[in-house]
């Protein structure tokens, strides 16, 4: 079964005519390592879903690269400001390895959501499921130490040590790559 359509019925029932109309508007892609999903100032509005591989969002600042989160399989993926708000991106979004990927444009989704009372109740389910996600990143960022950061990391998605440079870990918890390593050793 298609990834998309597998995690959308996680969030809610989809009758076969629901379901064959998504099938016809989710397409899929391979990507490489180092490919982009999107870059900063650019307009791609697509949700999608990596069967197989990782990415991660950054920004630069300061000329530095400061990534945002990391995106694994299963996980309904996309930039908030392109796909919501037709806005160019502030983040860019880069594979890590090379990923399979299922995903629907915001306009084929908007169509979606007016046509089907299901699916637009699908996407408020995951738009609210997105902000927990936000807000709980940002009260870590303001009220723990980085390494609770490091280690509800950890707890979230064991997989991240293996599968992603220190040095983009590091970024992420907002420390240096010397701190992470001290952390480590304990």
């Amino acid at each position: 079964m298609n990834p998309l359509i597998k995690k959308f019925k996680e969030y809610g029932n989809l009758n076969p005519e629901i379901e064959a109309e998504l099938s016809k508007r989710i397409k899929t892609q391979t990507k490489q390592k180092g490919d982009f999903f999107l870059k900063q100032g650019q307009i791609v509005s697509s949700l999608f879903i990596i069967e197989k591989g990782l990415v991660r969002s950054f920004f630069i600042k300061d000329d530095k690269e400061v990534n945002a989160w990391f995106g694994f399989e299963n996980l309904i993926l996309g930039s908030i400001l392109p796909l919501f708000y037709k806005l160019p991106s502030f983040e860019n979004i880069q594979f890590l390895e090379q990923s399979n990927i299922y995903y629907i444009t915001s306009d084929d989704l908007n169509e979606l959501y007016k046509k089907y009372h299901q699916i637009e109740t699908i996407g408020r389910i995951m738009a609210e499921e997105y902000c927990k996600i936000l807000e709980e990143r940002i009260i870590s960022l303001h009220t723990q130490s980085a390494e609770q950061r490091y280690q509800t990391l950890l707890s979230e998605q064991p997989e991240v040590s293996q599968r992603v440079s220190l040095g983009h870990i590091a970024s992420y918890l907002g420390i240096s790559q010397e701190t992470l390593s001290r952390i480590r050793k304990k």
